[in-house]
C-alpha cells in the first residue's frame, strides 16, 4: 500500500517570525527608556519626600494652605472633566455623524490645545475673560467673574484637556455598526432608549478613559492656569503652583511631599477607573 505524503508549508512547526525583528533589543531599549524617563524621577521624588519623615510628611500635606490648594485643584479639575465629558461627547458625535461645511477645520481645531503652548493659552484666556475683555466685560455686567477666580481655572483646564475626550470617543463612534441602531429602531425603541441601551454601553469604556485622562491632565495643569487664576492662596492657588513656590523657596522636601501626594491620587484614580472598566466588561459579558 503506497504511503500518503502530505506537503507542509515551509517553516511549519516553527514559531512565526516577528514582523519587527530584534525583540530583545527593542525590549531592552524600552525598559531603559522607561527606567530613565519614568522610574528614575519617581524614585528620586519618593526618596526626597522620605527625608522629612512620616510625621513631617503629615504636617506638610495637612497644613491649611496645602489642603486648600488640594481642594481647589480637585474641585476645578472635576468640574472641567465633567464639562469635557458632556461637551466632548457631543463634539465627537457631531464630527462623526454629520456632514457640514467646515467639518475638517473644526476637526483640526480639536487638536489646537495639544499644539498650543499652555502659557500662550493662559494669556489668551486671561485677555478674553478679563473685566475689559471681549467675554469678560459682558459677563462682568451680570456680576460673573471668570479671570482671577475659580471659574477661570475651570475654563483653562477644560481648554487644555478637551481633546482627550474627543479623540478617545471618536474612533469608537466611527467603528460602531449602524445595524445596531437600526435594529433598536425596528423594535420600537426611542432615540433616547437607543442611546442609553445600545450606543452608550459601547462607548462607555472609551468615554470613561477619555474623561479620566482629561481629569488627570487638569490635575497637573500649570501653564494655562497660572495666568488666569490670580494665584491667591486659599482661593485660586492650585497644587502645581504651590509646589513651584516651595521649589523657589528651596524647600525641596515640602515640594516633593506635595508632589508625591498628587502622584498617589493619580494612581488611585487609575485603579478606580480600571476597576470600573473591568466591572463594566464583566456586566456586558454577563448580559450577553
Amino acid at each position: 500500500m503506497p504511503r500518503l505524503r502530505f506537503a507542509f508549508p515551509a517553516g511549519a512547526g516553527r514559531a512565526p517570525r516577528s514582523v519587527i525583528p530584534g525583540f530583545r533589543l527593542s525590549l531592552g531599549l524600552t525598559l531603559l527608556y522607561l527606567g530613565l524617563i519614568v522610574l528614575l524621577p519617581i524614585g528620586a521624588l519618593l526618596l526626597k519626600a522620605a527625608d522629612v519623615g512620616f510625621w513631617g510628611y503629615i504636617a506638610i500635606v495637612t497644613s491649611p494652605r496645602t489642603i486648600a490648594s488640594f481642594q481647589i485643584t480637585i474641585a476645578t479639575a472635576a468640574a472641567a472633566a465633567l464639562f469635557n465629558a458632556v461637551y466632548g461627547l457631543g463634539l465627537a458625535w457631531v464630527l462623526v455623524r454629520y456632514e457640514f461645511p467646515g467639518k475638517r477645520l473644526l476637526d483640526a481645531m480639536v487638536d489646537v490645545p495639544f499644539a498650543l503652548p499652555t502659557a500662550v493659552a493662559g494669556l489668551a484666556l486671561t485677555t478674553l475673560f478679563a473685566k475689559n475683555g471681549w467675554f469678560g466685560a459682558p459677563l462682568a455686567q451680570w456680576g460673573i467673574q471668570v479671570a482671577y477666580a475659580p471659574a477661570g481655572i475651570v475654563c483653562a483646564m477644560a481648554f487644555t484637556s478637551i481633546p482627550f475626550v474627543v479623540r478617545t470617543v471618536q474612533p469608537v463612534l466611527e467603528d460602531m455598526e449602524p445595524e445596531l441602531e437600526e435594529a433598536a429602531a425596528t423594535l420600537g425603541a426611542s432615540d433616547l432608549t437607543t442611546f442609553r441601551k445600545v450606543i452608550f454601553p459601547t462607548l462607555f469604556p472609551a468615554f470613561l478613559a477619555g474623561t479620566s485622562l482629561a481629569f488627570a491632565r487638569s490635575l497637573g495643569e500649570f501653564g494655562a492656569v497660572v495666568f488666569i487664576a490670580g494665584n491667591q492662596p486659599f482661593r485660586t492657588e492650585i497644587v502645581a503652583l504651590l509646589t513651584f513656590i516651595r521649589l523657589e523657596e528651596y524647600d525641596y522636601a515640602a515640594a516633593a511631599a506635595i508632589a508625591v501626594t498628587m502622584l498617589g491620587l493619580a494612581f488611585l484614580m487609575l485603579l478606580v477607573v480600571n476597576a470600573v472598566q473591568t466591572w463594566h466588561q464583566r456586566s456586558a459579558l454577563g448580559e450577553g
